[in-house]
């Protein structure tokens, strides 16, 4: 199924996402025909249990299509609605073939069936219809909420991708559900920084690419500025920082597999090291490509712009480098030294809440 995915989700996209449609999204403007492709394709409910509309595949196979979407900047919430119709299957409820917001971070209070509180920053919150979120509380519940109930903030990443503020007050929402055994009120906050780390090393693989082609092609003194020693140094350690954090997210999505399989919900300690990977690795990246490429890198008509604005964007959201780096931390001391090595080669370390020492910016 991998294989069918990667190979559709590519094609897809790449006769789709133009620079033309890149620029006109950034104004505002719905990609409408591109969304519709999407939901032909079947892509956006993949991830609920075919009973339920989908077709039941497991995030390993899903790893290929989110980083798909980063590697070709895609401006619709694909990413998103997967998380959300994997999180809607789960509570037993059908899943949706349209787009879906997502808040991870929401301040939100269910009393008397109806819901009240603030999602900040929720991706495409303007054009989406319906938002997904977790509400506060001893006994969390996911609930789908319509954005035409919310007051909403208009807002932009460095992108230009939207990142809206809702506010609800005694909304009745469309469905709620308590969570299932082993997903708690961080679940949606796990599940999108591990998005956000295939993103990452998707736009990642898309820089390294221009900033390779770029370098053979670029004439100075006489020779491609790729001969240059400095030159594929620089390139080199792109490559490197490029395929570390791959291989991390990749080992996020399918250690969650085994995570969910055992009960345990998402892969924590896995997604928490691809976050802080992908994180290190976009900043750093985008300064090499920068470099290499001069000034023709920054102007709006170039394409690598796209990707790295990605970059600085999705580096931040659902989590920087230095919270996840911190609840890393934190769980080692707290579990001592002696309990360190059994715990990275059995793959599992319990992280606490991020809520517990994180404000809600940091977790933008």
């Amino acid at each position: 199924m991998r294989e069918i995915f990667e190979s559709t989700i590519e094609r897809l996209l790449a006769d789709t996402v133009t620079p033309e449609l890149l620029r006109s999204s950034e104004t505002g403007l719905w990609p409408a025909a591109l969304w519709a492709a999407l939901e032909d394709s079947g892509f956006a409910v993949a991830a609920a249990p075919e009973h339920l509309g989908g077709a039941g595949a497991s995030w390993a196979d899903l790893f290929v299509v989110v980083r798909a979407a980063g590697k070709h900047n895609l401006p619709v919430p694909l990413a998103e609605t997967l998380l959300a119709n994997w999180l809607l299957g789960r509570c037993g409820l059908e899943a949706i073939n349209a787009p879906l917001g997502l808040a991870a971070s929401p301040v939100l209070t269910l009393l008397n069936g109806r819901v009240s509180g603030t999602l900040a920053e929720v991706p495409w919150g303007r054009d989406v219809q319906q938002v997904l979120a977790i509400t506060a509380g001893l006994k969390p519940q996911a609930v789908l909420l319509n954005t035409g109930d919310a007051q909403i903030e208009l807002s932009m990443n460095t992108a230009g991708e939207p990142r809206d503020t809702l506010r609800f007050e005694a909304a009745v929402p469309a469905a709620t559900a308590a969570l299932p055994a082993g997903l708690n009120a961080d679940a949606l906050l796990y599940g999108a920084a591990m998005l956000r780390s295939a993103q990452i090393a998707g736009a990642l693989h898309a820089a390294l690419e221009d900033t390779t082609r770029y370098a053979t092609e670029r004439v100075q003194f006489g020779k491609a500025i790729g001969s240059f020693q400095a030159i594929q140094h620089q390139i080199a350690v792109l490559a490197e920082h490029t395929i570390a954090a791959n291989m991390a997210a990749e080992a996020a999505f399918a250690e969650s597999d085994l995570s969910e399989a055992a009960g345990l919900g998402l892969a924590s300690l896995q997604i928490a090291v691809a976050k802080v990977s992908s994180a290190e690795a976009a900043s750093l990246a985008a300064g090499i490509a920068h470099g290499v490429h001069g000034a023709i890198g920054f102007t709006h008509e170039y394409a690598l712009n796209h990707a790295t604005r990605r970059l600085w964007s999705w580096r931040s959201e659902y989590g920087n480098a230095t919270v996840w780096s911190q609840r890393i931390g934190r769980a080692v001391c707290q579990s001592g030294a002696a309990a360190l090595w059994p715990a990275l080669t059995a793959g599992v370390m319990h992280l606490e809440s991020v809520a517990t020492h994180a404000t809600e910016g940091d977790l933008a």
